[in-house]
């Protein structure tokens, strides 16, 4: 491994905590190259719901490039992108009642995010965007802005202005009614709270720590946002394409966001791909204005449409999700419950799931635990506290029982009972 060392960043973080070299993956499994498999409860920080090469998936991009298909194209048009856009509005938007018109903002989440913003402050005319407290939208300069995360704002290395953050879901455990603050700021004339152009939120906050918002909590966001004439925009990148049951993780709240992000398993294959779904009435663009090279990879195009062809024709993979995750749910309730000393905390909706512990050492440790049984997991949460499950959605039941198996015993080695 010394030419990683020796030439590759020290901005590289994954693989310091999974210190192999891989080389294949197939299904829930990556295997290194001396053929040691592991189970993948990472699944490309979200990136891969489908599995690592997925067959059926893998069959269409490569009879599509076989055929000499159009690879790159912009925004010019393509049998590829024509192919997406009626499969997207076949099979998800219109199932959903949802009219949106689509912009194709560059290869990654935070491309989504960045187009999300600039349309909203020029739709609206407004500068101040509200984001929450333990958010994370990308690593761009707009997107980091409405970010919460401390030691990723550092690292822009310039003041990030026009966002104002409020307290997520159970910030304050209860204590305060939803949105006391944020309202007050909004109907008083003193507070200084310049008027917001759009909220942008996570239904369920992936990096800062499985953060699952209540139902409630998120109609609630939705009616304040229409009420202050207030555009709400969904980041759904990490939590969207089925990661919580549905295809988006709003669904279930019956809420319908102005604009949505997306991203990760948007292409299924794990090749960049993103979207912005808006309102058609916001589609105010100048031909050009919004624009990047590489906002057209068809053989993403072509993934993404068979994915919603083969996943999203019917509700088995959502009642699949469900069942999954709940079934995780209960395994991690169980360790909080055989643990009580250390004050551990179960998290998260579908197959977005956590275990919460005291500190960051601790959930690292656990980690660590797990990749010598042979299954990767990362840590989530503003101090690293959180152990996050993010397995593949096609995950068996075998490797849900073979995964919840390692977790019980790397919690043990940690917690040492």
């Amino acid at each position: 491994m010394s030419i990683f060392e020796k030439l590759e960043s020290e901005v590289r973080s994954y693989s310091r905590g999974w210190p192999v070299v891989f080389d294949r993956a197939q299904g829930s499994r990556l295997y290194a190259e001396d053929g040691r498999p592991y189970l993948d409860y990472f699944a490309g920080a979200g990136a891969l719901n489908y599995g690592h090469n997925n067959p059926v998936l893998k069959k269409a991009l490569i009879d599509y490039i076989e055929r000499d298909g159009v690879t790159h194209a912009l925004d010019m048009f393509t049998v590829a992108k024509r192919d997406l856009l009626e499969t997207l509005d076949e099979k998800i938007l219109k199932p959903r009642e949802l009219d949106y018109k689509v912009i194709f903002p560059g290869p990654g989440g935070a491309n989504a995010v960045e187009a999300a913003l600039k349309l909203a402050r020029k739709v609206t005319g407004r500068e101040s965007v509200i984001n929450f407290t333990n958010a994370f939208h990308g690593m761009t300069i707009g997107a980091l802005s409405v970010t919460g995360n401390s030691m990723k704002r550092h690292g822009a290395g310039i003041p990030l202005v026009h966002a104002t953050p409020m307290p997520y879901d159970q910030y304050f455990d209860g204590v305060y009614p939803d949105f006391l603050y944020f309202e007050r700021l909004l109907d008083d004339s003193g507070s200084g709270l310049n008027e917001p152009a759009a909220v942008i939120v996570e239904t369920v906050q992936g990096e800062g720590g499985i953060n699952a918002a209540g139902i409630e909590w998120l109609r609630g966001l939705a009616d304040l946002c229409k009420r202050h004439d207030i555009l709400l925009i969904v980041d759904d990148v990490q939590m969207g394409c089925g990661r919580t049951g549905p295809f988006f993780s709003f669904e279930e709240a019956g809420i319908k966001p102005d604009m949505v992000c997306l991203s990760k398993s948007l292409s299924g294959y794990g090749i960049p791909m993103a979207l912005t779904l808006i309102r058609p009435d916001l589609d105010v663009w100048e031909p050009g204005e919004h624009n990047g090279t590489f906002r057209g990879i068809s053989p993403a195009f072509v993934t993404a449409a068979e994915a919603m062809r083969t996943y999203w024709s019917d509700d088995e993979l959502e009642k699949s999700v469900r069942a999954k995750g709940e079934r995780i749910g209960a395994a991690l309730q169980g360790l909080v419950d055989a643990y009580p000393e250390a004050q551990l905390t179960a998290k998260g909706r579908g197959l977005a799931r956590g275990l919460e512990f005291q500190n960051g050492e601790l959930a690292g440790r656990v980690c660590a635990a797990a990749f010598e049984r042979g299954l990767l997991m990362e840590t989530s949460g503003p101090d690293s506290e959180v152990v996050k499950l993010l397995p593949p959605l096609t995950l068996t039941d075998a490797e849900v029982g073979e995964g919840l198996e390692i977790i019980d015993a790397s919690v043990k080695a940690v917690l040492g009972k």
